[in-house]
């Protein structure tokens, strides 16, 4: 039987029970930095989540108040994933780690553009971000902030 309650009032327990796993965290950076919304389009990241883990997510995202789940507007037998004003509370999070990861992995494929606009202004940057991803953008999809990566 799964709890209903956190295992503790920690502020780093709260996060991770809230985000849940990896896997949300990456639905999130879907939305962030490449304009996903469907879960079609989730399910098209290099990651290769399974169908019954994304469904999971997405309803775990929803429940915590992370994201809304919306019809499409041009397809009503499609639905439209957006983040609410807590799940947009996340964009300085993963920016943070998304900059960190950049510069300890020798292997990444952060732009250097990216690491380097995330770090000259951090608050500027992450309300820019937040004001993209809230009017429907995204860092780098198409018309995104930045320009897409190679």
């Amino acid at each position: 039987m799964k709890r209903s309650e956190n295992k503790s009032h920690c502020p780093v327990n709260f996060a991770l029970e809230t985000f849940g796993d990896a896997w949300s965290l990456l639905v999130v950076r879907d939305i962030v930095f490449w304009g996903k919304r469907t879960y079609k389009e989730f399910l098209s990241s290099d990651e290769a989540i399974s169908t019954n883990v994304l469904a999971a997510r997405l309803a775990h995202l929803e429940q915590r108040g992370i994201l809304v789940r919306e019809p499409h507007a041009n397809d009503r037998r499609r639905e439209v994933y957006t983040l609410t004003e807590k799940g947009l509370g996340l964009i300085p999070v993963l920016l943070e780690m998304s900059g960190w990861s950049a510069r300890n992995d020798p292997d990444t494929t952060a732009p250097q553009a990216f690491v380097e606009a995330v770090y000259a202004d951090r608050a500027a940057m992450f309300a820019a971000v937040q004001d993209a991803v809230r009017r429907g953008g995204s860092l780098f999809g198409d018309g995104g902030l930045l320009r897409r990566p190679a």
